[in-house]
């Protein structure tokens, strides 16, 4: 069994002013919402690079509930892309009540796989998605243990349209490829930092001009979740998870989730 999560995205704003500053003086973002994405999306040019800092969350996991989220950066993937998606990232899930965390990489269409590295709530962690040709080095480490990952893979598609920082709902699909979003765990909120991309040799943070930026709000059957506060050199933000109704839901049976996440946007 897999996830998928794919991408519904509907624009609800075509800008949102935030304050400008010296260095950037035309700070403005897109908003849209997404069925299992909250977090920042830019695009518009080809990019290189993603980098991303987060702190791992508690995964809060009341009696016999069972919910997944997972936390990433990536490139590609988004609207208007070709199907790929390079991404690495960790996982806060709910098992009939019990916490859990892993890390875990993929390249779509292909499966994702499982890091053999421990990561616990409170951890800082770093990742990386980095191309060259056709050649994606994808890196994560939790800075606080000190423990590192590295792998160099070549996909089978290669998108490079966006790049993303993203904190999701996963999904869980059929052998007939229906995909339906899990519900989102409780994280409470997770806080994004150095964040940053590369185009054409130009390095920048999610508000750039360079590229076009997108806020986007996690809500729907799976739960809530909304960014909060981009700091005004677009490089730091939070996602912070909001009750909704599919969100750690209790089940009298057991499910058996799926290893780890798989992504598509569409």
């Amino acid at each position: 069994m897999k996830r998928l999560a794919t991408f519904a995205i509907v624009l609800t704003a075509l800008a949102l002013a935030a304050t400008a500053n010296a260095a950037n003086p035309r700070l403005y973002h897109a908003a849209a919402s997404s069925s299992n994405w909250a977090g920042y999306a830019v695009s518009g040019t080809s990019f290189t690079d993603v980098k991303g800092t987060w702190v791992q969350p508690v995964a809060s996991c009341p009696a016999r509930s069972t919910g997944y989220a997972a936390f990433w950066v990536g490139i590609g993937g988004y609207s208007g892309g070709n199907g790929g998606l390079e991404q690495i990232g960790t996982e806060s899930d709910c098992s009939s009540g019990r916490p859990s965390y892993g890390v875990w990489y993929e390249l779509l269409p292909a499966a994702s796989i499982a890091i053999p590295l421990t990561v616990s709530p409170g951890d800082t962690v770093s990742a990386e998605v980095s191309v060259n040709g056709s050649l994606v080095t994808l890196t994560i480490t939790d800075v606080t243990t000190g423990a590192t990952f590295t792998t160099q893979q070549t996909p089978s598609v290669l998108d490079t349209s966006s790049a993303e920082w993203i904190a999701e709902a996963p999904s869980q699909c059929s052998s007939s490829g229906r995909c339906t979003p899990l519900p989102l765990a409780n994280f409470g909120t997770v806080q994004f930092s150095g964040s940053s991309t590369t185009a054409s040799g130009h390095v920048g943070t999610i508000s750039d001009v360079t590229w076009s930026a997108t806020e986007i709000q996690l809500s729907g059957g799976a739960g809530s979740a909304v960014p909060v506060t981009l700091s005004s050199d677009g490089a730091s933000f939070s996602v912070a998870w909001q009750r909704g109704a599919g969100a750690a839901i209790v089940t009298p049976r057991r499910v058996r989730p799926p290893v780890k996440p798989l992504r598509r946007h569409r």
